[in-house]
């Protein structure tokens, strides 16, 4: 697992390189939630997936994706909620899941 930074901005769009792959991150706050989209060099992979705590944002390998992506909340334990931009960097933590991680929990990577 590996942690991506993220900043408090409502809009945001940045590049990271995970697995070898060129990934650009979009993420958008809206009064409906927040979303994800995610490109690896000119490549759609997914478009405007809803995040919410825990949920896996990719899900499925056939997309060729290598990974998956997690929202956490880290003070889950006292009321788990979705991701809300305010809270990027610090409650809300947007996680990279290696492919070895998703085979050990028995999900494709």
């Amino acid at each position: 697992m590996l942690l991506v930074p993220t900043q408090a901005i409502p809009n945001q769009q940045f590049q990271v390189q995970l697995a070898g792959q060129a990934c650009t991150i979009v993420l958008v706050q809206t009064a409906y939630g927040m979303f994800m989209t995610l490109y690896v060099g000119n490549s759609l992979i997914v478009a405007s997936v809803i995040v919410e705590n825990l949920n896996r944002i990719v899900r499925d390998s056939y997309l060729g994706f290598i990974g998956d992506f997690v929202f956490y909340d880290t003070q889950a334990a006292n009321d788990p909620q979705d991701p809300v931009y305010t809270g990027l960097g610090s409650r809300y933590q947007l996680i990279y899941l290696e492919a070895p991680d998703l085979a050990a929990a028995g999900e494709a990577g």
